[in-house]
């Protein structure tokens, strides 16, 4: 059966709160729930776990790489006194205009020290079908799971057959499939610019297109033992959510 998580992004607790009554309300197949950690607003990843449901929802905060140094003890602390049980180990965008702090960390070596102080810990980490060549980003993953990772949320997909690629390579990765609909030109020509997607000459970004979209790879997760990332942006998300064929809770 297909795992599903669903994205909620701390902007504040009202916001938050919202978003979980959202999932909460789907009475399907949800079983992670992701917090990413950015750093304009005050509420940190880790933080949010005490507002889960642990016996609903697995929870899984991200830490940017570029947030703490290799061996500075503070990530330590932190999956310590959280009580973690899986983390998602990104590299995190420097900060644009705001006066802060951060490191050059290298994701990889983050998850390797990690992995060494907290053995039992899962870690996940992050890939992008956008960012580079198929051969240069496989070879990425195979790093970090030599690191110490075991899974896989990836940034959104846009294409079936892309998917069905990256699925090959994926083979024995508990991997989730990342979609996020766009259903506005301004959004689309955001996500062609910044995070250098090629759409294909079908993609519509409108509700109708990305629906479909996300029930076909809903059949295509099934069909290759893949995970489903909903991370929902600036949406309606009844609208969107009403009408997927999501999984009965596993």
């Amino acid at each position: 059966m297909v795992n599903i998580s669903f994205e909620i992004v701390p902007r504040s607790l009202g916001a938050f709160s919202e978003q979980y009554e959202f999932v909460k309300s789907l009475g399907a197949g949800i079983n992670f729930i992701n917090v990413p950690d950015i750093q304009r607003f005050p509420i940190r990843s880790w933080e949010i776990g005490r507002l889960i449901d642990s016996s609903q929802y697995r929870f899984i905060p991200h830490f940017r790489a570029i947030d703490f140094k290799l061996n500075g003890g503070e990530i330590f602390r932190i999956i310590e006194e959280y009580q973690l049980e899986q983390v998602l180990l990104v590299t995190g965008d420097p900060p644009e205009g705001l006066k802060r702090e951060f490191y050059n960390t290298d994701v990889v070596d983050l998850i390797r020290v990690v992995k060494q102080h907290f053995p039992q810990l899962v870690i996940y980490a992050g890939f992008d079908p956008h960012r580079k060549g198929l051969q240069d980003e496989c070879d990425y993953i195979q790093r970090k799971v030599e690191a110490g990772v075991t899974g896989f949320f990836s940034q959104p997909f846009y294409d079936t057959r892309l998917i069905e690629i990256y699925a090959e390579h994926m083979q024995g990765l508990n991997t989730y499939i990342g979609l996020s609909p766009i259903t506005t030109l301004a959004s689309m020509h955001y996500w062609e610019v910044k995070n250098k997607v090629k759409f294909p000459t079908s993609f519509r970004p409108d509700y109708e297109w990305n629906i479909e979209f996300a029930n076909r790879v809903i059949d295509i997760a099934n069909m290759y033992g893949l995970n489903i990332y909903f991370m929902p942006i600036r949406i309606d998300l009844y609208k969107y959510f009403s009408r997927l064929n999501l999984p009965e809770r596993v």
